[in-house]
């Protein structure tokens, strides 16, 4: 089993719980409150301007052309992933530039240091949860999604085959210069348990 897989195979049963959230099963059946989604995008936007700079500290490192290439069409798909946020905020009429939320600080404080000062496998180990985690839940959720809920828009993005084509990309990535070892596995658990937090934050209000 390759080491995006080991890794993701540990973190499962996080997964599932945030699966079962009920701010994740709110998007599908629609009976989310809008405001907790508005709050949670918004303060998702900032959290993409953080992923998308730490793909940039991770280019910086990468020195072969095949993986310089790769990232790049990794950053090209968080601007991508941002027009849902986009699209949203211009519809409903609510702004993405917002303060931080804790929440929200703890997840991109713990990326961009990890970014700044670790190597491409620890970045890679910090990052891939996300992406894999999104292409997850928008799968699972595809098939139950309400025709009429609010938030198809972001069924459809995560649980797209493009969306999963990026997932597996950092897969790849994460399997090609990291070592299987504790720090790579810490890195990868921590970044889960911050998903796990980001959601229950936003379910519970999303009170600073």
């Amino acid at each position: 089993m390759s080491l995006s897989a080991t890794l993701w195979a540990l973190q499962k049963a996080t997964a599932d719980r945030i699966l079962s959230h009920p701010f994740v099963q709110g998007i599908a059946d629609g009976s989310l409150p809008r405001e907790k989604f508005v709050a949670y995008m918004s303060q998702d936007a900032l959290f993409l301007d953080a992923f998308l700079r730490a793909y940039a500290l991770a280019l910086a490192r990468v020195k072969d052309r095949e993986g310089q290439h790769t990232l790049y069409t990794l950053i090209g798909g968080v601007l991508d992933e941002l027009k849902l946020h986009q699209g949203y905020a211009r519809e409903w009429g609510f702004p993405l530039e917002v303060q931080p939320h804790p929440a929200t600080l703890a997840y991109t404080d713990f990326l961009l240091r990890t970014a700044a000062l670790e190597g491409p496998g620890e970045i890679f180990s910090a990052m891939t949860p996300c992406m894999r985690l999104y292409a997850y839940l928008g799968q699972q959720l595809t098939p139950v999604v309400r025709a009429d809920s609010p938030y198809r828009g972001w069924v459809d993005t995560y649980g797209s085959e493009a969306f999963e084509a990026l997932a597996h990309t950092l897969e790849a990535l994460l399997d090609r210069y990291a070592k299987d070892g504790p720090e790579i596995r810490a890195l990868y658990a921590r970044a889960m348990q911050l998903e796990e937090a980001f959601f229950d934050a936003f379910w519970k209000g999303g009170e600073k």
